[in-house]
């Protein structure tokens, strides 16, 4: 695997505004601020150090700090707005022609397999968290690895053609398996130019990381992500799983703290998202329940994922990945029936397809009757 290493550069060469590697101006002195010097001098004789400070409070409250007429408050509010902004506004127009202020709005990643593409009708969509939940053996982690290899991938062959961040916060990384899979991408991407694929060096751009707490979790999504994200290194992150950090952290009492830290992680995941357009994969757990009666739970399971609706209210996309008891065949390979299955998504209807987990990968099979 690759260590972490700064290239420089941005991830969109065609609009550099789109994803660049500005300077954050939430924490700029207020002298570097487009304001008259009544109010700058005003601001330097309060205790406000940022303009996410400025602007995490109520104007009455600002006005007050600072002495300043309401028009003038006004105005410091506008600019403050204006300069935390990263991207210039989108109208309906704009959207409507296509010009989005990320590069590749409509773009899918593939998950190399075309029976589950058609299923999520061409991938994971680049923008957002997708949640992939499941019993333990289900294969979620196989398909994670599947998808950390897709991405790597041209554009015109269903990938992002960069890397892939891999957190793991359970479990060693799978090592074996992806070696395993990559030998196998022949078979699994038949469809692919060898030239091309024999140009892909799939391990050295896998970058991963070890969270044990909380605390390793926000450092690598704080620190070390956006640095891959802004040199064009990575574009996927994986957590592999959401739910076992949170799970162990917190007990049942401490909900509401697990919430807000719940909320915190997935702030910053979709700030990673939508500032790099970049997918975000989270890996969950499941837990039991007595009736399938839950509107955001699987269409056909006796188990739901886990952490609730305060994580369930940040996914975009939930899909949900069941182990059975049938067993099918394929040459010399024989696998365990497994079931993806389409929750809910903002683009896509509840529905499902029969998979199979074979050397080369997680593919579709025909469904049962």
């Amino acid at each position: 695997m690759t260590s972490l290493v700064w290239a420089g550069g941005f991830p969109c060469s065609k609009h550099k505004r789109c994803n660049g590697t500005e300077r954050d101006a939430r924490v700029m002195v207020w002298d570097q601020l487009p304001l008259p010097s009544r109010i700058r001098s005003a601001l330097q004789r309060t205790h406000l150090k940022s303009v996410r400070e400025v602007l995490s409070l109520p104007a009455v409250d600002v006005q007050r700090l600072t002495g300043l007429a309401q028009p003038e408050v006004h105005q410091l509010l506008t600019v403050a707005a204006a300069v935390c902004r990263r991207h210039a506004p989108l109208t309906v127009l704009q959207l409507q022609r296509g010009e989005c202020r990320r590069c590749e709005s409509g773009l899918r990643l593939s998950v190399s397999c075309p029976v589950l593409d058609g299923l999520l009708r061409g991938g994971l969509p680049v923008g957002g968290i997708t949640e992939l939940s499941g019993p333990s053996g289900a294969g979620k982690t196989q398909l994670a690895l599947q998808i950390s290899l897709s991405v790597q991938y041209p554009v015109e062959h269903g990938g992002l053609g960069a890397g892939a961040l891999y957190i793991c916060t359970e479990d060693s990384f799978p090592i074996r398996r992806l070696q395993q899979m990559i030998s196998e991408q022949a078979i699994l991407r038949s469809e692919v130019p060898p030239s091309v694929i024999s140009g892909l060096h799939f391990s050295d751009h896998v970058y991963i990381e070890h969270a044990a707490d909380l605390d390793s979790l926000q450092v690598c999504l704080s620190r070390r992500a956006p640095v891959l994200l802004a040199a064009g290194l990575v574009r996927l992150i994986v957590v592999d799983s959401v739910a076992a950090l949170f799970r162990s952290e917190f007990q049942t009492e401490d909900w509401l703290e697990r919430n807000k830290q719940l909320l915190t992680f997935s702030t910053m995941l979709h700030q990673l998202s939508q500032e790099f357009t970049t997918p975000v994969l989270c890996i969950n757990q499941v837990m039991d329940v007595l009736k399938d009666d839950d509107s955001l739970g699987p269409l056909s399971s006796s188990v739901t994922p886990a952490l609730g609706l305060a994580w369930a209210n940040q996914v975009m996309m939930r899909l949900m990945m069941l182990r059975h008891q049938t067993t099918v065949s394929r040459g010399d390979q024989s696998s365990t029936l497994r079931r993806l299955e389409v929750v809910f998504a903002p683009h896509l209807a509840r529905s499902k397809r029969d998979v199979g987990v074979w050397r080369e990968g997680v593919r579709g099979v025909p469904v049962l009757e």
